[in-house]
């Protein structure tokens, strides 16, 4: 086995909550009494976009919700998804340890939109731990397509047997392991340390 020289991260799910996932738009849903259906068509139709760089904020709330009046404002909506994103201190934890040993090149491989990814890099301080940011909105790529792995490893400069990747979802695992990295899927903090030391990852 490779000694392992380059931790590449998910954070949505891993370090911090998912930004703007199901749930949150759920509870978005409800407070702000939306149609849950028309909401969602829209929402779908429209994230590609915004989670690649393609579409900012605006457009893709005006395309989602501000297609006609409201009885809320802009601000109050922005407001509510950013409150959406906190961090799971365990997993932090794990993470600050690793970075503070000074032996890996540590970066991410997440998927956000741009402006909610720079809210969460500012609000949580990610820039402490994070070298890079191979983020959906900055590299135009999106897991679980090979594209954005293959980036990161050819501007890095890492072989994938030096990588790990580390990401809650299986199917953002696949294109990774077929390029050869290493993998773990994450459940918690404990269970992610003790998969970590199986690499002789220093935490």
């Amino acid at each position: 086995m490779s000694k392992i020289t380059a931790l590449f991260w998910d954070i949505g799910g891993v370090i911090l909550t998912n930004g703007w996932d199901r749930h949150s738009r759920r509870d978005a849903a409800e407070k702000f009494h939306l149609d849950w259906e028309e909401f969602q068509d829209r929402h779908d139709f429209s994230f590609p976009g915004f989670d690649s760089g393609h579409i900012t904020l605006n457009e893709y709330l005006d395309r989602t919700l501000f297609y006609r009046p409201r009885q809320f404002s802009r601000e109050e909506f922005v407001e509510f998804m950013f409150a959406q994103s906190r961090e799971y201190p365990e997993v932090r934890a794990v993470l600050d340890r690793v970075t503070e040993s000074s032996k890996y090149l540590i970066a991410s491989i997440n998927n956000e939109p741009l402006e909610l990814n720079q809210y969460r890099i500012e609000k949580f301080e990610l820039r402490r731990n994070f070298t890079a940011f191979f983020s959906s909105c900055y590299v135009r790529a999106r897991k679980p397509d090979e594209t954005i792995f293959r980036m990161a490893l050819e501007v890095t400069q890492h072989t994938p047997g030096q990588c790990i990747f580390i990401d809650d979802r299986s199917l953002n695992l696949e294109s990774p392991r077929r390029l050869e990295m290493n993998v773990i899927h994450h459940q918690n903090a404990e269970q992610l340390r003790a998969e970590l030391q199986k690499f002789d990852v220093e935490v």
